[in-house]
This record gives structure tokens, C-alpha cells and sequence, in this order.
């Protein structure tokens, strides 16, 4: 056994052995004296740690303290009962902490025994009785955390160990000192018991035994009571303190002095209004100026001495961000940053900051939340945050659309303007700037406010600037959709479903099919502007289909089936009637002769002659379409469908190609046109 367990274990026997054997008013002395001592130094402890685990073995410290306090009150009431002398010590507290006066010691005593009993003890029992039940409440949360980070890769095994042994001491703790400040509360009571055997007994002794008279009897044995009682209950006080501090201890990264000055006192300018309430204290009542104006100066140049502190402090703090940043440049893994490249991206010339600065009334922020919501409603995807940022390097009033870092699209902007496009004839009257609109190529003219309304009233459609910019970046998504959908974002829609439709999602991935293999199909979705959102439907499809085969355009092909009432209705102006430009047999024959197999999949080869002759049909037919009004659309049969798509796309990428597969029995379909070689 090591010598400070030997020391340890003597003392405890000691501590017991104290109750029934007497002992000599000197050693008594010195034990007193070494109880206030642990007291103390224990609150100090207390006041010193950052969190309650610092000073786990409290609970059992409270027992041996309360233990040994209860000790000497035997022995004190031993020597008091027996001899009328517990010691110097008890002498002193009795005759100079009541200033010879009986009735102040007693007062004194009995405040000390309120505050500790109904003050410090009772509310720390009940923080301690509360946290322990919420830490208990709390750990099933707290072990699922530490799992999801050990899962995640955030923390290690090491680490989670150390978390979960962290979270068990704590519920251990607060359940022992649930338990512990039961010893506090019934030492207070104790004194109290022990106070009265001490007067009434040592009253009733010292006349019979001693043979004292009446008053001196009184006198003797009230002072001895009294400082038997403080020297006591000092010691229980601070230690019930430290109980307090030690419950209601927020972990932090200081010990209390340091929290209090950082937190009560870091609102240096709220002193100034104290100083003024105390200045007026004097001012306007019998108290005066002669008494608070010092104090109230004091707290004046304390706020000061703090507000001048404070902004040292972050002038300090500010360089060290600015050092670390340039030192952040100047090492290589700086550049690293560099290589991040934002999905999508608005930049603007100076001219046109009014449009994103909230505080010059743009509303540009507002709007792209709205054509995010716009295109996942439309689309089915969610479309990442889209960066904004000025460029001095563009035109005051250009801005540039990139996709993946890319130029994609580009416009110009007046503001104070809008933007008038024709109804198909022009009027004379209505005078700007030509220009083209940017979202559909249209020719457009730039007018002011004055012109406007005749504007409006010639049928010119009118639309402001962060319109302008609001419907260019909408289409350029539409167009560009299918290139923003990646394995991740294929992976977070995948999580979405399989919240709703787990078994769906359980024998679709991996089994059937991987993350890569459907990103490929939903971007050939995107890139035909095919909305994605019924994701149900097309899982479905791909897991009946995808058995058979895994080349993504087959797939993409079964799923247009499967999303025929959608696709109908999408490309059906009136709901009921289909005006389409039909691919002729002779064409159909040839796509299909023309149609090659690889390890890669099939694609068509097709002679630059009967190429460039499909072209001219199908532009001759497509410009028809438009010129009438009507949205052009090319029908075809479903075998050749994707490969007429792989031609019509090289040159007409807004033209859609359908099959009859694709379209709901209850339409009527009209043929417009014929394209045939």
C-alpha cells in the first residue's frame, strides 16, 4: 500500500474514532483550524475548474468533510458538556464574532444556518436532482451522436471511447451529487440539534455539577454553544457554496473569475448607465453626492478603462485574422481553394450592382430563390446555389452566365429602362435602342419610362431589366440542366425517395443498377427538358427494365414510356390536340439501314449528303411551324426515335422528337408536316 493510501485510510479511521474517544483541547484546536482549511480550499477548487468532471471526486469529499465536521462537533460538545472549554478556537468565534454580546452570536449563528439550509443547500439539491435526470434523459441522444460522427469518419475509435467514458461520468456524477447534497442538509440540521443540547445541557451541568450560579452558568455556556456553532458552520457554508458553484458550473474554457469578466463585464457601455442611476441616487435622494459620486466615477472610468480594452482586443484580433490570411496565401495548400469550381455563376458589371444590392431596392437575391424553386417545380432538380459576384473586367452593363466555370451566355442591361419586344408588327411611334432579347434571341428595343405605356398600348410586351436577367438565367438552366446533375446530386435524390419508398430504392441500387448508371438517364431526361420530378415513376421503370439491359439510351427510351401522360401533356398546347411534323417511311428506312452496334452502344452513320438533305427538310418544315405560331415538334416511330434525336440536336436542340409510344391514346395527333427524303 502506498504511503498517501495509508494516509488516506488513518484518516477516515480517525475521523470515526474522533466520535468516542475524547480529545485534548490543543489537538482540537489545530482540527478546527484544519477544517476551515479544507473548506476553503475546496471552494477555491471549485471556483477554479472549467467543468464539473474536473472535480469528480467532490461528491465523495462532500461525505468525508460533512463526516469530519459532525467529528469535531462530538468532540466540541464533549469538552463543552465535561470541562466548560472546547479550545481557543471555539472561544474566540463565541466572544469576538458577537462582540460580547450573547443575542448578536446568536442572531449571527442562526442567519448563517438559514442562508446555508434554506439558500445555498436546498437549491443546489434541486440543480443537482434536475441535472442528473436531464443527463440521464440526455444520453441516448449523445451515444447516437457519437455513433453517426464515428460513422462519418469526423472522429475515431480513440475519440469516441473517450466521448462515450465522458458522457457515462457525467450521468455518475450528477447522480452522486444528487445524492451527496442530502449530507449538507442534514449537517444543517444537526447544528441545529447540536446547538440546543449544547445550551440546554451545558446550561443545566454547569448549575448542577459545576455549581455555577444562574447568569454565569448562562453566559459560560451560551458563548461556547455559539462558537461551537460558528466554527462549524463556516466551513459547512463554504463548502455548500462550492457544492453550488460546482452544479451550476457550464463547462467553458475558463475557470469563474475569467467567465465573469468576459461575460458580465463585456458590455462595458451599460456601466456608464449605472454610474448615471447611481450619480442620481445621490443626487435626488437623502443618501448624496458625497457617497455615490466617487462610486459612480469609479464605474464611469471602469467602463472606459473596459470599452478601451475591448477594442485593443479586436484591433489585435483583426491583424491576427489579416496575418493568417496572408500566411494562408503564401503556402501551397492555398492554392488548393483555387480549384473549386461553382456550378453556376451570375457576374455582372458595376454598372448593374443596383440589381443584387438590397439596399438600392434589387431584388435579384429574391429572384433566384424563386427560379430555384421555379426549375424544381418545372424540372425536378434541385438546382445548386448559384454564385453571384460583380467583375470589373466585364462592361458596366454586361453580365455572363457560367456553367462549371464556362462562358455559356451573355447580356447587356440599361437600367432605368425596359425592354420592348414587337407582337409581329412594328410601330413607329414607340422609339429606343435596338437590341436582342437574351433569353430567345428575339429583336427587342430599349425604352424609357415615358414610353412605356404608348409601349403597352401598341402590344408590345414589356418587361424590366431584373426580369430580363431573371428569365436568361432560367433558360440557360432549362438548357443546361442536364449537365448539373452529377453522382452526388443523383445521390441526394436517391435519399430522397428512399425515404418514402425504401423497397423501391433497396432493389433498385446497387443491385440493378449503380449511382453513374441512372445519373446517365436522368441527364438524358434533362437534356430533352424531360422533368424529373416524378422519380417514383421512373425507378419503377428501371427496375422492371434494367435486367435486360444497362445502355443508358435504351433505358432513357423505356422511361419516356413510362412518363407518356407527362410528356403529352407537356407538348400539348390545348390538352386534347397534337400538331406534329411526321417523319416520313422512306426517311424512317433510312435511320434505321443506317443505325451501327458497338461495345459502347449504337449510334447511327449517316452520309453528309443524306444529312445535310434532313437538315433542309426538317428546318423548311420546323421554320413553318414557328412562323404560324405553334410549337414545333417532330414525331416519329419509337425504334428510331433516339438516333433522329442524336441528328435534330446538332442543329435544332429546342425541337423536340417524340414517339407514338410516348403519347396517351386519348390524344388527337395532327400532321402538320412531312419530312421524307
Amino acid at each position: 500500500m502506498k504511503l498517501k493510501d495509508l494516509v488516506i485510510l488513518v484518516g477516515i479511521i480517525g475521523i470515526v474514532l474522533m466520535m468516542v474517544i475524547p480529545i485534548p483541547t490543543p489537538l482540537l484546536d489545530i482540527l478546527l483550524i484544519l477544517n476551515i482549511s479544507i473548506a476553503l480550499m475546496i471552494l477555491l477548487i471549485a471556483m477554479n475548474t472549467k467543468e464539473a468532471l474536473d472535480f469528480s471526486i467532490f461528491p465523495a469529499i462532500l461525505l468525508v468533510t460533512t463526516l469530519f465536521r459532525l467529528a469535531l462537533n462530538v468532540s466540541t460538545t464533549r469538552n463543552i458538556l465535561a470541562h466548560a472549554h472546547a479550545g481557543k478556537v471555539v472561544e474566540t468565534f463565541g466572544s469576538w464574532v458577537g462582540g460580547g454580546q450573547i443575542a448578536i452570536g446568536f442572531v449571527v449563528f442562526l442567519i448563517l444556518v438559514v442562508v446555508q439550509f434554506i439558500v445555498i443547500t436546498k437549491g443546489s439539491e434541486r440543480v443537482a436532482e434536475v441535472a442528473a435526470r436531464f443527463t440521464l434523459d440526455a444520453m441516448p441522444g449523445k451515444q447516437m451522436s457519437i455513433d453517426a460522427d464515428l460513422n462519418a469518419g469526423l472522429i475515431n475509435e480513440q475519440q469516441a471511447r473517450e466521448r462515450r467514458s465522458k458522457i457515462e461520468r457525467e450521468a455518475d456524477f450528477y447522480g452522486s451529487m444528487d445524492g451527496a447534497s442530502k449530507f449538507v442538509k442534514g449537517d444543517a440540521i444537526a447544528s441545529i440539534i447540536i446547538l440546543l443540547i449544547n445550551l440546554i445541557g451545558g446550561f443545566v451541568i454547569g448549575m448542577v455539577v459545576h455549581k455555577y450560579d444562574f447568569m454565569e452558568s448562562l453566559s459560560t455556556y451560551s458563548i461556547l454553544t455559539i462558537g461551537d456553532g460558528l466554527v462549524s458552520q463556516i466551513p459547512a457554508l463554504l463548502i455548500s457554496t462550492a457544492a453550488g458553484l460546482i452544479v451550476t458550473r457550464a463547462a467553458s474554457d475558463g475557470n469563474l473569475a475569467d467567465d465573469v469578466t468576459s461575460q458580465l463585464f463585456q458590455y462595458p457601455k451599460l456601466l456608464y448607465i449605472v454610474a448615471g442611476t447611481i450619480a442620481l441616487l445621490g443626487l435626488f435622494t437623502p443618501i448624496g453626492l458625497i457617497r455615490t459620486l466617487p462610486f459612480s466615477l469609479l464605474l464611469a472610468y471602469g467602463g472606459w478603462r473596459m470599452q478601451k480594452s475591448i477594442s485593443k482586443k479586436q484591433e489585435q484580433e483583426e491583424m491576427l485574422v489579416e496575418e493568417q490570411q496572408i500566411e494562408e496565401v503564401r503556402s501551397p495548400e492555398s492554392v488548393i481553394s483555387l480549384l473549386q469550381v461553382d456550378p453556376i455563376e451570375f457576374e455582372f458589371g458595376y454598372g448593374l450592382i443596383p440589381l443584387a444590392d438590397t439596399q438600392q431596392g434589387g431584388d435579384l437575391l429574391d429572384r433566384i430563390i424563386m427560379i430555384r424553386r421555379q426549375c424544381a417545380l418545372e424540372l425536378g432538380l434541385v438546382v445548386p446555389v448559384i454564385r453571384i459576384r460583380d467583375n470589373i473586367q466585364l462592361k458596366p452593363n454586361e453580365y455572363i452566365i457560367k456553367i462549371k466555370g464556362n462562358t455559356v451566355a451573355r447580356g447587356e442591361l440599361l437600367l432605368n429602362h425596359y425592354l420592348a419586344m414587337s407582337p409581329g408588327f412594328e410601330d413607329d411611334s414607340v422609339i429606343g435602342i435596338e437590341t436582342t432579347e437574351p433569353a430567345f434571341g428575339l429583336p427587342a428595343i430599349w425604352i424609357d419610362e415615358p414610353m412605356k405605356e404608348r409601349a403597352e398600348l401598341s402590344g408590345y410586351t414589356v418587361v424590366d431589366p431584373p426580369s430580363v436577367v431573371a428569365t436568361h438565367l432560367t433558360e440557360i438552366i432549362k438548357r443546361h440542366a442536364h449537365e448539373l446533375i452529377g453522382r452526388q446530386e443523383t445521390k441526394a435524390l436517391v435519399d430522397n425517395v428512399r425515404e418514402a419508398y425504401p423497397a423501391l430504392i433497396d432493389e433498385l441500387i446497387p443491385s440493378i443498377l449503380s449511382i453513374g448508371e441512372l445519373q446517365k438517364v436522368l441527364a438524358k431526361l434533362l437534356r430533352e427538358k424531360v422533368s424529373i420530378r416524378d422519380l417514383v415513376t421512373i425507378f419503377e421503370s428501371l427496375a422492371d427494365q434494367g435486367n435486360f439491359t444497362k445502355d443508358p439510351d435504351i433505358l432513357t427510351e423505356y422511361v419516356r414510356q413510362a412518363l407518356s401522360r407527362q410528356i403529352t401533356q407537356q407538348f400539348s398546347a390545348s390538352g386534347d390536340t397534337l400538331k406534329v411534323i411526321t417523319v416520313g417511311p422512306a426517311l424512317e428506312k433510312k435511320i434505321a439501314e443506317s443505325v451501327q452496334q458497338s461495345d459502347q452502344g449504337s449510334y447511327i452513320a449517316l452520309d453528309p449528303i443524306a444529312t445535310q438533305q434532313i437538315y433542309s427538310k426538317l428546318n423548311e418544315q420546323v421554320t413553318r411551324q414557328i412562323q404560324s405560331g405553334q410549337q414545333p415538334v417532330v414525331l416519329t416511330s419509337p425504334t428510331i426515335r433516339m438516333y433522329l434525336r442524336q441528328i435534330v440536336e446538332r442543329t435544332m436542340q429546342d425541337v423536340p422528337v417524340l414517339s407514338y409510344s410516348e403519347l396517351e391514346p386519348n390524344i388527337e395527333v395532327q400532321s402538320v408536316g412531312v419530312v421524307n427524303l
